[in-house]
């Protein structure tokens, strides 16, 4: 089968590779689409991986094509997406299913090969969330990973109905959170940010979306909110500068949720931290999601919420190629020759290539 395989840094191959045969609880499955997550392309060009050569391709869905386990043949032929990260089900994280928390995990895409190829080997069903609804494309099922990232981000903003919320960041996460903050009964959600090319993207869908970079960002969201400040503000580019703006646009007793990973410095103003204080701002961090079946799933709710048409996802992947078209598509992206909102590797264009 072909795969595409980080060997180093900077160092992306697309190769014959042979193709798993699944044993014990294991689950061969056949890659319908895998989205470029942000985190792919330091992982290719800066950072590296844990182990090479890897199948990188965290964000994925496909067909159960095989079963190491005849008691999982009920799963053949089923439309599945995938829950990428391996708990080791015994730290304490673990044992209060907390398994994003936890403390000596796997995950497929970035610690062992994951959904840029043809087939991926999938730990048991457990990682598994089928579709009930056949209707569902694979497109729509490869992004539920990014969805339940913003889902989790709104939950742990507790968001409700009524409330104004702001989104710094209008890339696909950002975008996924504003529309989770609509269905969980907001009533103005506004985007923030530099990249016009996004700041029209995301009006094109609808949103109220601010330029920072031609005006400024805090004096527009307290105008847009009255001058009240907005019930909770969701930052989700990692830098210390929307972090200053949205501690300075967040109504006191109102909530901030860090969304975004830092990939530089963050600086907060003396006059924001005392604000902070002054405020009684509640301040949440996020990381990743939660996939226990109580008190939700949000994996599960997600697919659910997709098959019933209430959230609508594949109208944001701007950029489709196949396994020979990727590892371009990759460059392209990391040397910012194109500006991309969602960027997959779609099976279906591997016959068109």
């Amino acid at each position: 089968m072909k795969a595409l395989r980080l060997h180093g840094i900077g160092d992306l191959r697309l190769e014959e590779v042979k193709k798993p045969v699944p044993t014990g609880d294991e689950i061969l499955m056949k890659i319908g689409a895998c989205g470029i997550c942000g985190s792919d392309l330091p992982r290719v060009y800066d950072l590296g991986a844990h182990v090479y050569p890897l199948t990188i391709g965290h964000e994925f869905a496909g067909t159960i094509v095989e079963v190491g386990n005849p008691a999982d043949e009920d799963l053949l032929g089923k439309k599945a997406a995938v829950f990428p990260l391996i708990p080791c089900g015994k730290c304490e994280a673990c044992r209060t299913g907390k398994y994003c928390q936890c403390s000596h995990y796997n995950y497929l895409g970035s610690r062992c090969d994951g959904g840029f190829a043809e087939y991926c080997l999938i730990p048991s069903r457990w990682n598994l969330v089928p579709a009930k609804d056949e209707r569902v494309s694979m497109e729509e099922l490869c992004m539920v990973e990014p969805i339940c990232v913003a889902q989790h981000a709104v939950r742990r903003g507790q968001v409700t109905g009524g409330e104004q919320v702001v989104v710094f960041g209008a890339g696909p996460i950002g975008i996924l959170s504003a529309r989770w903050a609509e269905i969980f009964g907001a009533k103005k959600v506004i985007l923030v940010d530099i990249d016009e090319i996004k700041v029209e993207f995301a009006r094109g869908r609808g949103f109220t979306v601010i330029n920072s970079r031609e005006t400024d960002g805090v004096k527009a969201i307290l105008e847009l909110t009255g001058g009240r400040g907005v019930d909770v503000a969701i930052e989700g580019t990692g830098t210390g500068s929307c972090l200053n703006s949205a501690v300075e646009c967040v109504r006191t007793g109102g909530r901030i949720v860090l969304l975004g990973n830092p990939h530089c410095d963050t600086t907060l103003e003396l006059k924001n931290h005392s604000s902070i204080l002054r405020k009684e701002i509640l301040l949440s961090g996020v990381w990743n999601s939660y996939y226990e079946e109580l008190p939700l799933n949000e994996w599960s709710y997600s697919v659910e919420m997709l098959e019933s048409g209430r959230l609508e996802a594949a109208a944001l992947i701007s950029h489709r190629v196949g396994l020979d078209g990727l590892k371009e598509l990759f460059d392209n992206i990391h040397e910012r020759k194109i500006t991309i909102c969602k960027a997959i590797y779609s099976a279906e264009e591997n016959e068109k290539e």
